[in-house]
């Protein structure tokens, strides 16, 4: 741990790869950071100029640890982890933005339903139990397909997709094991258009929205690509309204937040869970490339207490799109390099090439958010151009990976 820490730091909770933008744009600016995170490897970590090898969830444990260090802000990015320790350490602390505790309800996945019904958001089946035996035997009253899921988790960990009631059991263990509360949910699948919207809250109202279409890796809810929506007017002040009235019922005044929903096949949105933080998946590059903004500055500003709007006032009016890059192995392995980075980067339209893995690195199958390896960002006039440029790079770059095993 560091002795002297800097003056008029910025505490950043995790390091992880979606967490590095948070950095660089701190020593951009000249910020000094202080990161915290348990993992000693933790990306992220050398980009701040101190480190706090505490889990961010262990609010006295970081206090205690900063000792008299008095933060100009405390802030967190894509992880729902420190979103409990950054609302109280912002009160510990009086730092100038606090970070709502009404927001975290938004963690329960049950909770979340009541509150989404709450603001006439059309709602579907569900029902929840730390009980296992309790929510097998609710679920099957649901109409199948279904979802199970930990009702605490995030990043696409402990998902399973069921057509039939023999699976339950199986699927409601495979939950629990992601879920800290041992509490799994288990919700009918809705059939229609998966989106992803994005805002970024001023006193209230939507200062800035994007909304984005997503794809899947196969049959799972890792997400593969992201693309800028092409809505009809009217569908987009819709659920950009959605939106407004799920933050406001959170209690998110300021501040970022994005939201999983469903375009159904009646044309009605379904909202699926919501995230009161920054997108995770890059999508703050996606957000750069398609318009000009930077949520990145504009939560550090935020954070700081200072005007944040000019952050978020677009200066392009493009497609962007974005694909995340994994292993295309089912089993683990080892990075043995990167090839075609230098002629993807060449490519017109491509803005952004992100490679979190290095030659060495241990390898996971694709089967979850934090399991990404990189990232590619390509925006153009139109979506066409847009998803052009990305498949063209995105075939040139490639992992080699040398399956656990082989020689």
């Amino acid at each position: 741990m560091c002795e002297h820490w800097p003056h008029g730091a910025l505490i950043v909770l995790g390091a992880s790869e979606e967490q590095i933008a948070l950095y660089q744009e701190a020593r951009r600016c000249r910020i000094p950071t202080i990161a915290v995170d348990a993992r000693p490897n933790a990306p992220a970590l050398a980009f701040a100029e101190a480190t706090l090898k505490i889990s961010t969830r262990n609010t006295d444990a970081i206090a205690e640890a900063l000792g008299d260090v008095r933060p100009a802000g405390i802030v967190g990015g894509a992880s729902d982890a420190a979103l409990a320790s950054w609302h109280a350490l912002g009160l510990r602390y009086g730092t100038p933005y606090v970070y709502p505790s009404s927001a975290l309800a938004a963690g329960d996945k049950a909770a979340f339903h009541a509150i989404a019904a709450s603001c006439g958001i059309p709602g579907y089946g569900w029902t929840a139990s730390d009980e296992p035996d309790k929510v097998c035997a609710e679920a099957k009253r649901l109409r199948f397909p279904l979802v199970i899921k930990p009702a605490d988790g995030s990043g696409s960990k402990g998902i399973t997709r069921l057509t039939r009631s023999e699976d339950l059991h199986a699927a409601v263990a495979h939950a629990r094991s992601y879920s800290a509360s041992q509490t799994v949910i288990a919700e009918e699948l809705i059939q229609g258009r998966p989106l992803a919207v994005e805002v970024f809250m001023q006193a209230g109202r939507a200062l800035m929205t994007c909304i984005t279409d997503k794809d899947f890796i196969g049959q799972s809810f890792v997400v593969r690509r992201l693309c800028t929506a092409q809505l009809a007017p009217a569908a987009h002040h819709r659920i950009e309204a959605t939106a407004e009235r799920l933050c406001r019922a959170l209690g998110i005044a300021n501040g970022p937040a994005n939201f999983d929903l469903v375009l159904g096949t009646d044309g009605q949105e379904r909202v699926i869970e919501a995230n009161p933080r920054l997108g995770g998946d890059g999508v703050p590059r996606l957000l750069a490339a398609a318009y000009g903004v930077d949520v990145v500055r504009a939560l550090i500003a935020l954070a700081l207490g200072e005007p944040f709007d000019h952050h978020l006032t677009p200066t392009r009016a493009a497609h962007a799109a974005l694909e995340l890059t994994g292993s295309p192995h089912a089993t683990e392995g080892e990075l043995i390099t990167w090839e075609g980075v230098a002629e993807s980067r060449g490519i017109h339209g491509v803005t952004d090439i992100e490679l979190y893995a290095k030659p060495g690195d241990l390898i996971r199958p694709h089967d979850q958010s934090g399991h990404k390896i990189g990232l590619l960002v390509a925006a153009g006039p139109s979506g066409t151009d847009a998803l052009t440029a990305l498949e063209t790079a995105s075939a040139l770059l490639r992992p080699v990976i040398r399956p656990k095993g082989e020689s």
